[in-house]
């Protein structure tokens, strides 16, 4: 899928955990629940860390660009040395290394473990990198008009501002996770949350999508998990643009809702 539906998909995703959080008596605070749905809508664009073409490649200028470059390059040769008999040759790392559970969850956990350790500033740089983001992916359209730098201070207001609400007493700095020391630890799971949302719907495109690995399937250690063929579609075609991005807004918006209490 392209940038746009990615970040409505994570987004979309995290308003529905709210609504489940609340149906189990574990309900979010209101900034966990907005903070989390930008988290988690620029979590969704991250994976493809390892495509140059991407949306994530020009959210911080020359940085981002030679990042991709790096992951690609580490994708690849992650690819080439697991790969089976089965599996096919490839010349670059896209849709491999960076679209598996395995790289979600390990993201998500540096992240968590980073806010926890890192205090106020690692807590700013995780709500800043996702911000710019989720700006880029759900205001896909002003930001490419936008310069980069207004972006860049939109993303950083817009960290500051929620991290001070989020300390505030009862606004969610320790939601879900209770202990002493264990604020923000929550903020790995709308990471963890938005890259599985990635690969899902990448899964669903022509090419499907390597969540498993390295878990095999049959003969083949990187094999693309989607549905029956047929059921496919092509990035960016009327399917995502006319039936599953309104699909996202709707379920998102319901998802919000419940998670408030007003349905």
């Amino acid at each position: 899928m392209m940038g746009p539906a990615h970040s409505l998909s994570g987004a979309a995703a995290w308003l529905g955990v709210g609504a489940a959080a609340a149906a189990f008596d574990r309900p979010m605070p209101w900034p966990v629940l907005v903070v989390g749905a930008l988290i988690c809508a620029g979590a969704a664009l991250a994976p493809d860390l390892d495509h140059k073409s991407a949306t994530i490649s020009r959210a911080f200028g020359p940085l981002s660009k030679w990042l991709c470059e790096v992951v690609d390059k580490l994708s690849y040769a992650v690819y080439k040395a697991t790969r089976s008999k089965a599996d096919p040759r490839r010349t670059g790392g896209h849709r491999t290394l960076t679209h598996t559970w395995l790289w979600a969850v390990l993201v998500g956990a540096g992240c968590s473990a980073a806010a926890v350790s890192g205090g106020r500033w690692a807590v700013l740089a995780i709500l800043f990198v996702h911000l710019v983001l989720a700006v880029e992916g759900l205001l896909w359209k002003a930001a490419r008009v936008s310069s980069d730098v207004l972006v860049w201070l939109l993303g950083a207001t817009s960290a500051w501002i929620l991290a001070d609400v989020l300390d505030d007493p009862g606004n969610g700095a320790n939601w879900f996770f209770t202990g002493p020391g264990q604020e923000y630890l929550w903020l790995g799971l709308p990471i963890v949350l938005g890259a599985l949302v990635h690969d899902i719907g990448d899964a669903l495109t022509v090419s499907g999508c390597p969540i498993l690995w390295p878990i095999p399937v049959g003969r083949k250690r990187w094999y693309p998990v989607g549905p029956p063929k047929g059921m496919r579609f092509r990035a960016g075609s009327w399917v995502e643009l006319k039936v599953l991005m309104p699909a996202f807004m709707l379920l998102g918006g319901l998802g919000g809702a419940s998670a408030l209490g007003y349905i």
